[in-house]
């Protein structure tokens, strides 16, 4: 039984390569899922999606000039996903356009414009690259670049905190204490655009947002306090993301998908089993009332 768990558990990372991927991941575990929860909490959960295809143009062409120069296609997501959040909370304050449709239209935009931009200067192995990561192939410098990141986002989080709470139940008050909205929101959204882009080299700019969303919506399930569901779904990022890499040594599989259909996995059992809000607490309290009336 020891052996088992010694050949399943800790036998794997006992390599480079693996450790890294590891250390990575549990990093963006940490940040990713408090950006969630409030994404969930502001009715932005979709808008994360949008803003991770925002930051494709700027990595596509940081791959044309410098390669694969993590530190240069890291800025270059980091000026583009900001620069379409700017065009999309622009185009919504002239035009009196939603703000999620903009960042629809935009998001459309960026996602064939890198595309193009990595068709154009590479092969369909550079594009895979991109669009789906390769956690496995996290070198130091990346590594050191994904923790220094991850590292930001929670101070940043730590400060703001309180801000983006009032935010989420009483803008109102946030206004009559001279805060402006605007403000919080264009940080918050720098704070995503930041995340993603320390999150593509490992999952790819389709599927960064998937250890974002899916642990934060997975602990709606299990808790209704803002602590409860930070709490769980860091913990369940963890989970994910270790597990994930381990499921792929072991049986095979690419490293990013088992992260992310693991995460999913949760969502999905989470939703069925729940404390709150799931299948089984809705037929539990369907069920109860009926009870009660037979009993009496």
């Amino acid at each position: 039984m020891i052996e088992l768990f010694n050949n399943w558990f800790i036998v794997p990372f006992d390599y480079g390569f693996m450790q890294r991927a590891a250390v990575a991941g549990l990093a963006l575990s940490l940040a990713a899922p408090p950006l969630g929860v409030f994404l969930m909490l502001r009715g932005m959960s979709l808008i994360g999606d949008a803003m991770a295809h925002a930051i494709l143009p700027g990595v596509a062409l940081g791959f044309l000039l410098a390669g694969f120069s993590l530190p240069v296609m890291s800025l270059g997501g980091i000026l583009s996903g900001l620069l379409v959040a700017g065009l999309a909370g622009s185009v919504s304050q002239m035009t009196g356009h939603r703000e999620d449709a903009a960042m629809a239209s935009f998001f459309l935009i960026s996602l064939a414009a890198g595309v193009m931009l990595v068709s154009l200067g590479g092969s369909s192995v550079d594009l895979t690259h991109v669009l789906f990561g390769s956690i496995l192939a996290v070198n130091t410098t990346a590594l050191l670049l994904i923790a220094a990141i991850s590292s930001a986002i929670v101070l940043a989080l730590a400060l703001m905190f309180r801000a983006l709470v009032v935010e989420c139940l009483d803008p109102l008050f946030l206004r009559g204490q001279g805060v402006r909205h605007g403000l919080i929101h264009g940080l918050f959204l720098a704070l995503v655009v930041l995340n993603l882009t320390a999150g593509f080299q490992t999952l790819g700019t389709l599927m960064a947002v998937g250890l974002m969303m899916l642990p934060a919506t997975t602990a709606r399930f299990w808790s209704k306090r803002l602590e409860g569901l930070m709490g769980i779904a860091v913990l369940w990022a963890m989970v994910a993301s270790t597990g994930g890499l381990l499921l792929s040594y072991h049986l095979s599989l690419p490293s990013g998908p088992s992260i992310i259909m693991l995460a999913g996995i949760g969502y999905v059992f989470s939703a069925l089993l729940g404390r709150y809000n799931s299948l089984r607490a809705r037929l539990y309290r369907h069920a109860t009332p009926l009870e009660t009336g037979e009993t009496a």
